[in-house]
């Protein structure tokens, strides 16, 4: 089985790399990729040995829960969690005024000793309403030995947290005595909270953003139907149609599922209605639809009305099938994000080490003087250090250039071909059914004896795609078991120059085999049973999608409909992919370079008094995400 499941309760990339190593640990999984902004996971496994149940016990146990559950709505359960993550957030950011209001004694209360003791309760209530979550996950992680954000945060609140409760009974009897100057910090650990909420608040805001083309393509799907009993036609939710039951679909209104035709009519037509699978095929005219033709679900009818009855339903459905290609990509792993992801599970016990030697080298510089300066220097390392924009640099990136495909017709399955095409600079094309459109209504028995004109046609914009990829320096090869004549004419009809004819499936095999030997990077785009060697052993594999199952589910990628341009197209929304993904791992990691150090107060060393506060650094720890997010997001206006 391979199935994409929703997951609930990740935050950062450490996150999704923890859920993902141990769904890779049971026994029965074969392979596993977690999607941050995505929040799912692309699991294949043996149903055999391992239940969805099973899974989801064993997920939980580290904190995290996934959705199993067919009657447990995910949009639902999102929608409850950003509103308490609201709610969290407002009330967060009042209560931390309130104490940062006292702390800087902007709200008078009384004395000293009363001031930090309603400090200390204010933050109480925002550590455990607000921010529960984050002591309760790492509390999970740590017992599996793991770690993420949440980690991060649990410790340098809780650290801040116990040192200002210690000042606040025992301050003035230990540090008095010794003659040290010493300070609360009850502010750090509520602003911490307050902006690691707000950021998250924003995240997941933005990665809605993201998520937008999947949307898109579900909304296509009506939800309800119009099922024929006898003389009478009733409204039923999608969810009761049985396979074999005859629906009643009118101008304006959306297919609810496959099927085949059994009566149509329209105004212009007797015995035919028109239909817009634009959405579908990407083809702008409608489709002409008559008895024994087959409909597909999310397309419109534009006039008349037809009856058919129900062959594919729910997830067997077309536009399912693209809903699940989409969702797949979207949650599989560029080869740069895999690098990502195992810096991300060691990057939280490497910043907990710096932040343990950040505390020392000051402790061991002023002793017991620099004790506060020590402990404030270590929490705003921890707090400044931030995997989640590290995490989300590649994967929302790549949600965006694959949702954008899908928008344009370019059904994309793996991410690493998005990542791989722009690299491509040799491309072999099939001819018939992938460059030229056979003439079905021909008599193919005196097919010898036609001009090549009447055999077949030139795909529309093929010369123009051709001459595209010739441009970008993509040298093309054409072909085709058809004889030298009209191998030769198609050839040079499109622009091409290289061409073979009378081909074999090994032949195409062979050639895609010498190229690379020559150390091309070869994109291979066919529409046949007889293309799928070469689409198998090619860089990158391109079918189309009028074409055969068999090549679809081969390929990398498929064109929806035939406009070839659609290949030059990819390649260019590769290159802006890949650009927003390096990009946006620069400024991570640059963030990261810069901050901590002036987290860990590197500038006292060169006599620059000035280093970050906690409360600063979880406000820059926030806006990192949101930055990488908001960037990967440009995408959609390209």
């Amino acid at each position: 089985m391979k199935k994409t499941i929703p997951v609930i309760g990740m935050a950062c990339s450490a996150c999704s790399a923890n859920v993902e190593k141990k769904l890779k640990e049971l026994q029965g999984v074969k392979e596993a990729s977690v999607s941050l902004p995505g929040r799912s996971a692309l699991v294949e496994y043996d149903e055999s040995i391992i239940s969805l149940e099973k899974m989801k016990e064993e997920i939980r146990s580290i904190g995290f829960d996934l959705v199993i559950e067919p009657d447990r709505s995910v949009e639902e359960i999102e929608r409850r969690e950003m509103t308490l993550l609201t709610r969290k957030t407002i009330l967060a950011w009042i209560l931390s005024a309130l104490t940062m209001g006292i702390s800087m004694k902007w709200i008078n209360i009384g004395s000293d000793s009363i001031a930090m003791q309603t400090q200390m309760l204010l933050v109480l209530v925002v550590m455990i309403y607000c921010g529960r979550q984050f002591y309760t996950s790492a509390w999970k992680q740590a017992l599996h030995g793991m770690s993420n954000m949440d980690t991060l945060v649990a410790l340098s609140t809780g650290i801040t947290f116990l040192f200002s409760v210690f000042n606040t009974f025992w301050g003035e009897q230990i540090w008095n005595s010794k003659g040290m100057e010493w300070h609360t910090y009850y502010d750090a650990p509520a602003m911490i909270i307050t902006f690691v909420l707000t950021g998250r608040l924003l995240e997941e805001k933005a990665k809605n953003g993201t998520a937008q083309s999947i949307r898109k393509l579900m909304g296509l799907a009506p939800k309800t139907a119009h099922i024929v009993k006898g003389s009478q036609v009733e409204e039923v939710p999608i969810s009761t149609i049985q396979v074999g039951d005859m629906l009643e679909v009118r101008a304006g209104e959306k297919i609810p599922v496959d099927g085949v035709v059994a009566w149509a009519n329209s105004f212009m037509l007797e015995d035919g209605a028109y239909v817009d699978e634009s959405m579908i095929s990407g083809e702008p005219t409608p489709a002409l639809k008559q008895k024994g033709g087959k409909v597909l679900a999310g397309t419109v009818i534009q006039q008349g009305k037809l009856r058919f009855r129900a062959r594919e339903i729910g997830e067997n459905t077309a536009l399912a099938h693209i809903i699940r290609m989409v969702q797949e990509a979207q949650g599989s792993k560029a080869p740069v994000q895999r690098v990502v992801d195992k810096m991300a599970r060691i990057f939280v016990p490497v910043v907990g080490a710096i932040a343990l030697l950040t505390f020392l080298v000051w402790w061991a510089i002023g002793g017991n003087a620099m004790l506060p300066q020590a402990i404030i220097s270590a929490v705003a390392v921890l707090v400044v250090a931030c995997p989640c924009a590290m995490g989300l640099a590649t994967p929302t990136a790549l949600m965006v250039g694959i949702g954008k495909a899908a928008e344009n017709n370019i059904l994309i399955k793996d991410a690493a071909a998005l990542e791989n095409i722009r690299n491509i600079d040799t491309l072999v094309i099939d001819k018939t059914g992938t460059l030229t459109i056979p003439n079905q209504n021909i008599d193919f028995t005196k097919a010898d004896n036609l001009p090549l004109e009447q055999r077949e046609t030139l795909k529309p914009k093929a010369q123009e795609a051709m001459k595209e990829l010739q441009e970008s320096d993509v040298e093309v090869y054409m072909m085709s078991g058809d004889k030298e004549e009209a191998a030769k004419y198609w050839a040079e009809k499109a622009g091409i120059k290289h061409y073979q004819s009378k081909v074999l499936p090994a032949d195409k095999e062979n050639l895609v085999k010498k190229l690379q030997s020559e150390g091309h990077k070869v994109a291979m785009v066919g529409d046949g049973i007889n293309d799928t060697q070469a689409l198998a052993l090619a860089d990158v594999s391109i079918a189309i999608g009028k074409g055969t199952d068999v090549a679809m589910d081969v390929a990398q990628m498929t064109l929806m409909g035939d406009d070839l341009t659609r290949i030059p197209e990819a390649i260019k929304l590769s290159r802006s992919t890949v650009s927003m993904i390096h990009q946006n791992l620069f400024w991570a990691f640059i963030y990261n370079i810069v901050c901590i150090p002036l987290a860990a107060g590197v500038l006292h060393i060169f006599g620059i008094d000035f280093q970050l506060t906690p409360m600063w650094a979880s406000a820059l720890m926030a806006c990192s995400s949101v930055s990488v997010i908001l960037n990967s997001l440009r995408l959609k206006f390209k």
